[in-house]
């Protein structure tokens, strides 16, 4: 069902018979037009009309460029027309906006895959340019009210439950192998943002290898989002209980957060496994410091 921003009457006037012509023609609010460009969008999306439902997102970005519903909206509809490379580019401009919506990550999924099998292991040079989103749009959708910061949180929490409880096939721990390599390269040239997006991308087709769960912590440590290094290190280690980076990475992260207790438990259980790790010794030192 599309909900209009402005009474039913008025809405009813301007998208009378979903014609074509400007919905707002005499308005001077262009947020207010673009609502209602992006909620024409959905209806045509919902009839299954994709080619107009681009037609009016594209005019609701162009009164307020960067917004992540009529993004959404042409991303789906590109994706109905099988217009892959299109609907990459507006999924991954959601997520420059917000990494935590969880259709995005989906599409990006999806995407990643179709074009995979279509272009070849090359997909990546043969993509339009992705629009670089500036900082402005970023803070304007944090300052968002808090309702929807938990409906994020709660977005998040499904897509990891789905992403768990989906078995990957052959093709999709394969592919997952290559974003990995990916995400390890870009690690290398010190773009830890980028490999983190690699990694996660490599975690939606398959979460069961422990290292890209470690290799992501590392970006983590790097960007000091130490609980976020925390959970995976976590996760690396239910995979592979003998996992030294994971050990080692989350002991960092406890010691940074003041957690030395914690810190001290990583180090000690690694310690057990390579008796002789110099950096392992060192940093055991230091917390034992710490907890006295």
């Amino acid at each position: 069902m599309c909900l209009p921003v402005l009474p039913a009457s008025s809405f009813r006037q301007r998208t009378a018979g979903l014609c074509p012509k400007p919905l707002l023609q005499s308005s001077s609010d262009p947020k207010e037009e673009s609502v209602l460009y992006s909620n024409r969008a959905a209806c045509h999306l919902k009839d299954g009309n994709c080619r107009d439902c681009i037609k009016d997102c594209t005019s609701a970005l162009a009164l307020v460029p960067f917004s992540i519903k009529p993004l959404l909206r042409r991303a789906s509809a590109y994706e109905a027309l099988e217009k892959y490379p299109m609907a990459y580019v507006d999924y991954k401009t959601v997520l420059q906006i917000d990494n935590s919506v969880t259709s995005a990550l989906e599409g990006i999924n999806r995407m990643t895959r179709a074009l995979m099998d279509s272009l070849g292991p090359e997909w990546r040079l043969k993509l339009p340019s992705i629009p670089l989103v500036p900082v402005s749009a970023q803070k304007r959708w944090n300052s968002l009210p808090s309702e929807n910061h938990k409906e994020k949180a709660k977005s998040k929490s499904k897509e990891t439950t789905a992403t768990k409880n989906r078995v990957p096939s052959a093709g999709d721990v394969e592919k997952a192998k290559v974003l990995k390599e990916e995400g390890n390269e870009l690690v290398k040239k010190g773009n830890h943002k980028k490999a983190i997006e690699k990694y996660s991308e490599s975690l939606l087709c398959s979460n069961l290898e422990s290292a890209t769960y470690s290799n992501r912590a590392l970006c983590y440590l790097v960007l000091k989002q130490y609980t976020e290094a925390v959970k995976d290190c976590t996760e690396a280690l239910k995979l592979d209980g003998k996992n030294v980076k994971a050990f080692y990475r989350r002991a960092q992260a406890h010691k940074a957060l003041k957690d030395y207790k914690s810190s001290f438990a990583d180090i000690s259980n690694l310690l057990q496994i390579e008796p002789r790790n110099g950096p392992a010794q060192k940093l055991w030192q230091e917390v034992k410091q710490n907890l006295h």
